[in-house]
């Protein structure tokens, strides 16, 4: 199994081009800062939300760092959904770059 692997750096690009995004951090992670348009889907929830991430585009799947959004795409991928992508770096590396993140609850 190979999971599909970005750097933070080339999301921005992917933003521009208007990309599906999947934060699987925790509500109060997410709310403190995330990737503009991230829509949030705990790490635990991912089992009862296959259908959010079953899309005909990519769907690119952050975190904090990289760990779980792995985890979460390797999941994914056992369950048959190939279009996942993982952002390796995560929000930290994202926000690193110098990106702006976006508070509260709205993506």
């Amino acid at each position: 199994m190979s999971i599909r692997e970005i750097s933070a750096g080339e999301l921005a690009t992917i933003l521009e081009r208007g990309g599906a995004i999947i934060d699987v951090r925790e509500p109060d992670e997410y709310r403190e800062g995330h990737v503009p348009g991230a829509q949030l889907i705990p790490l635990g929830t991912v089992p009862e939300s296959l259908d959010a991430f079953r899309k005909s585009v990519p769907v690119y799947v952050v975190c904090q760092s990289g760990g779980r959004s792995l985890r979460a795409c390797e999941f994914l991928h056992n369950a048959g959904i190939t279009n996942v992508v993982n952002v390796a770096g995560g929000t930290m590396g994202f926000a690193a770059l110098g990106n702006e993140l976006t508070s509260g609850d709205q993506p």
